[in-house]
């Protein structure tokens, strides 16, 4: 390819000379070309090898490039998609934390005030249960005392009565018979229970 270029710049040379031999006048172009040194067949070639070669790097070089910074731009992009969309779930997940722990502190509070009113309900059911026990016992021993009592009472009248047909026997010095100590007895009792 640079011999074809070569070849091209040559043969433009060449003409560019065999015009300024001829005896032509030299137009404006070609003087500042020729007081500058510029060489239109080398100026041509070296704007068709830089096309070339822009176009190779273009190709094979810029084009790959590109694509390797716009694919990490998209990874960066998604990465901080993906950071935002977990920043709001986790803010999300700590809000329903917070929800939870809120509602859970709530149910709390609920199951001690419920535990403090059952155990006030059972102590006062408690309470009464053991009054009416102690009143019930109270009742039964009163009821016990009274009769012990009445039993007491009538087993001293019983002891007066036998003491008094006792001492009535020894008093009147003679022996009564069982009829007779039962119906003094029996008398004695009477007397002693209007007492």
């Amino acid at each position: 390819m640079s011999s074809a270029l070569l070849f091209f710049a040559a043969a433009a040379h060449a003409t560019t000379e065999a015009a300024a031999a001829n005896g032509e006048a030299a137009s404006g172009i070609t003087k500042i070309t020729q007081d500058f040194g510029i060489s239109t067949p080398f100026l041509v070639a070296q704007i068709i090898n830089f096309s070339v070669v822009a176009f190779i790097l273009w190709k094979f070089a810029f084009k790959p490039v590109m694509a390797t910074l716009d694919a990490r731009q998209q990874k960066i992009a998604s990465g901080l998609k993906y950071a935002d969309d977990m920043q709001a779930k986790l803010a999300a997940t700590q809000q329903e934390s917070a929800a939870v722990i809120k509602q859970a502190q709530l149910e709390a509070v609920r199951l001690i005030d419920e535990a403090r009113k059952s155990a006030k309900d059972y102590l006062d059911r408690q309470t009464q249960e053991a009054s009416v026990k102690a009143n019930e016992l109270v009742t039964k021993a009163q009821q016990s005392i009274e009769l012990e009592h009445k039993k007491m009472l009538a087993d001293a009248r019983h002891e007066i009565a036998r003491l008094v047909v006792v001492t009535t026997e020894r008093v009147l010095a003679k022996k009564l018979s069982d009829a007779d100590r039962a119906a003094y007895n029996d008398a004695a009792s009477r007397e002693l229970t209007n007492v």
